[in-house]
This record gives C-alpha cells, structure tokens and sequence, in this order.
C-alpha cells in the first residue's frame, strides 16, 4: 500500500512561492560553515571572526540592554525580590516603584498567566498616554493591541485586508522582506511603488499614482499602501511634506495607511525629525473618520534593541465598530502576546522622567547607544563613497546603510554562471575574503539592472577601523579583477 505522507508537492503552494520569493540563504549558511572552521581548525581563514554587519540585533552585537527596563522586567518577574532588605540597594529606587505599579496591574500581581487578547488594559493605558505625548494628539487606549513585535500585527491585517489574488497592496521598494512574505502567503497580489535613491529614499507620489493605476487597469483591487519610516533597508527619513502627500493620497484614493514606524527613536540628522503618521493626519485636520490608519512600533528595534523579548503594539484608527469587532476577533485567535515583552512596550512608551532616579543614567545610555549609532553611519558612508562605482545616501535613521554598486559587467557575467544574483555573488566573495557579512539588495527588491547591498550600523565601534579597512582592500580587488 503506498505511503501518504508529506511531500514536496503535496504542500501548500504559496509556501512554496515564499521560499522562492525568500532566495537563497547561501551566505548565511557559508557564514555559519567558516564560524564552525575558524573555531576548529584556527588559520583555516585569512580572518579569525565572522563580524555580522547583515543582523537588526543589536545585543547579538555586543550591546548591552537598558539598566532600568531590566531592573523593571527583573522586579516583576520575581516579586519576591520587592520584599528583600537588599533590593533597596540593588535597585533604583524607581524601578521598584515602576515594578510595584506594574505589578498592581495584574490579577494576583502575576506575570505568569495570559492577559487580555489585546493586552493589559493598564499596561496599554499607559502606552496610549505615551502616544498622546509623543504626537500631541488623543490616543483611546482601545485601539492599541499589545503584539509579539511588529511581525505578528503585520499578518493580522494582511488577514483583514486580503480576500483573494485580485487584491494588492502597495508596498515600498526595497523594502524588509516581512511585508512581502505575508503577502506571499496570503496569496495577495504585490503592487511595488519605487523609493527614489536620487531624492535620499524619498516616495515619488508620480510613481504611486503609476503603480495603482497600473495595477488597477489590470483588475487588482488596492486596498492599502505600505509605508516605513525610518526605512528598512534604506535608512532614510521621510520629510513631513512627503508623508502629507501619502496621507492625502491614501484618503482619496481610498486606501489603508500601514505604518511601520518601528525605528522612530533611531533619527541621526539634525534637518529631520520622526513625525509619526498619525500626527501628521491629525494635523491636517483628518479624523478618525477620514482615513484608515494602523501604526506598528516594537521594541526590537530603537536603541533598546530588545530584540528576544517579541514586544510591540499597533495602533488601529480610522475603523468603524464593526471593522474592529473583526480586529478583535482575529487578534483573538492568540491567547495574548508575551507579558515580558508587554511590559517592556509600556516601559518604551514611558520611560524614567526628570527627576526620576533613574532619569540621568537612562539618558546617558541612550543618547550613548544611538550616538554611536550615527558615528558608524556616518563612517560606512563617508567609506562607501570613496569606494570605485559605489553610492551611498546619508543615514538618516533606523539601523542600515544601503549603498548602490556598479557591478562590472563580467563580475554579472561570472554571478550568472554560477547561477548566483549579482549583489549576493558580491557579497558572497566579500564574506570569504574579510569575514564581513552584509545583506544582498536583491533581498529587499530593488529597481532591474542595479545592485545593492545592506550593512547594519550596529557593530562595535572600535571594529569599525578594521571593517573599513578590510572593505576597502576587498573591494579595490574585486573590481580590479573583474574590470571589464
């Protein structure tokens, strides 16, 4: 009698679509392969580490977490501690009222148990004050859902929005390969608008009209429009004029605004500022019945970079009663996002203020993190620029540099033969030579016939002379040996 198992073929189809649309993972695994080699057989390589310039993960890169959220994650996941003589000189003194607060929060002050679906209601009291004051605009604690990160949120309303293939979505590129996966899944049909590199990244609301004519005259039915600021991978800011012009674009021509919004804290110029959508539309004088907005924010992301704890919100606005009921009857579908991460979210949203104990050192960390932060951006583009066919916007926020190479046409000729894209043949070549990982652009999407690559700001700063050092010298190499 034949086997009925699992195959291949008997999967779901848009599964397999994914891993198509996710490519190769090639350099991840050949990077994993000489970790292994250089930690057995020392000398195998002409380097002796793997320096990961592709990861978001900023405590993988030896960052280290915020004193007073983990003084606040400890104190309400042991409360025993609360009772000790000793927390009074091992703890600030408004961690352990924070944790205390907290803590009252939750039936039989445990965090063990599951919450409400949308979280916990305190817990996102606290979050929506901590938007009224960011944006200066109302925030109803009832349209904020606590979430395992930003992830989680981002397939929920691909769930809500999409119906079959003949509807789209309008999403950015390049752009984190997180909305295009979903997509994929979903079985949606992906309407791409282009980033412009020569404007810094910005959205040319010209080639968004295109994109949804476009896919309009072929029979896909839009429903919302896709929108990161700070960029991912591109590292831009947009200008407050530009997300006017979204605003207004998506409220006439009927669309969702998803707005990820999860680097906001991470903004290294002096000529830009976060601005989150949803102030932008309120300043505009559009309410909640004007348009459709859902923000996603994380706490994986920013300076904390808590990356493990899966903490973050969205904030669903611009949706009639019955709309939400929906909302709510999916989010429900979990029993809860992690509790850890929850309280983490809250502690983002309202971090120690003046006159705190805490106040002076929690500055102090952060201002020290994102000022390294822009240091390193500031060095990888200043080095990209002076590389031979290599262009590199500003950093202006988030964690990445995505600078654009012109690959010589037998350096394509040779990634063709080896049945590798370009930018990952580069990439791959740059990995066995210095040790130096970055992400391929072809990964994010980028415009046909050039070529990108994403490296994170992360890494430690006093690595950062020997990556650019090692950078320069591969890449005067390689474009020698390929010169055409």
């Amino acid at each position: 009698m034949p086997r009925c198992g699992l195959t291949v073929d008997s999967l779901n189809p848009k599964v397999l679509a994914l891993a198509d649309h996710l490519g190769d993972d090639a350099i991840a695994r050949r990077a994993q392969c000489i970790q292994n080699e250089i930690e057995t057989k020392p000398g195998s390589h002409p380097f002796d580490e793997i320096i990961y310039c592709s990861l978001s993960n900023p405590q993988s890169m030896g960052q280290q977490p915020n004193k007073f959220f983990r003084e606040v994650l400890a104190l309400c996941n042991y409360p025993h501690l609360l009772e000790q003589s000793e927390t009074n000189s091992l703890f600030s003194s408004d961690a352990i009222a924070r944790a205390r607060e907290i803590l009252d929060l939750f039936p039989g002050r445990a965090t063990g148990g599951y919450s409400h679906c949308q979280g916990i209601e305190g817990l996102r009291d606290i979050i929506a004050a901590g938007i009224a004051s960011r944006d200066n605009f109302p925030c109803n604690a009832e349209d904020i859902f606590l979430t395992d990160g930003a992830a989680p949120p981002v397939h929920m309303m691909m769930h809500l929005l999409i119906r079959d293939q003949k509807d789209g979505i309008l999403c950015p590129i390049p752009s984190h390969s997180l909305y295009t996966s979903y997509m994929v899944l979903q079985g949606a049909t992906l309407v791409p608008y282009y980033l412009d590199e020569s404007r810094g990244w910005g959205v040319s609301m010209s080639d968004l009209k295109k994109q949804l004519d476009g896919a309009r005259s072929m029979g896909v039915v839009v429903r919302g429009l896709v929108v990161i600021n700070p960029g991912n991978p591109t590292g831009h800011v947009l200008v407050e004029e530009n997300q006017r012009e979204i605003v207004d674009f998506c409220r006439n021509e009927d669309l969702v605004l998803l707005a990820d919004e999860v680097y906001q804290e991470n903004i290294y110029t002096d000529e830009k500022k976060f601005h989150s959508f949803k102030k932008i539309a309120r300043s505009m004088g559009y309410g909640e019945g004007d348009i459709s907005l859902v923000s996603f924010h994380s706490v994986s992301n920013g300076y904390y970079g808590e990356c493990g704890r899966r903490g973050g919100y969205m904030e669903v606005t611009g949706f009639n009663s019955e709309v939400k009921k929906q909302v709510y009857k999916v989010a429900s579908l979990s029993s809860c996002s992690n509790i850890s991460g929850q309280i983490l979210m809250s502690l983002v949203m309202n971090p120690p203020r003046v006159g705190d104990e805490s106040y002076t050192a929690y500055q102090a960390e952060r201002d020290s993190i994102l000022s390294s932060f822009a240091r390193c951006a500031e060095a990888m583009v200043c080095t990209f620029n002076r590389l031979e066919g290599v262009t590199c916007s500003k950093a202006e926020g988030a964690m990445f540099v995505f600078p654009s190479v012109r690959l010589p046409k037998k350096a394509i000729a040779a990634a063709e033969e080896s049945n590798t894209q370009p930018d990952a043949f580069y990439a791959l070549r740059l990995l066995e030579t210095t040790g130096i990982v970055v992400v391929p652009g072809s990964v994010f999407g980028q415009i046909h016939g050039t070529w990108h690559f994403r490296c994170t700001v992360l890494p430690q700063e006093e690595k950062l002379p020997l990556i650019i050092s090692r950078f320069m010298a591969f890449h005067e190499v390689f474009m020698e040996e390929f010169r055409d």
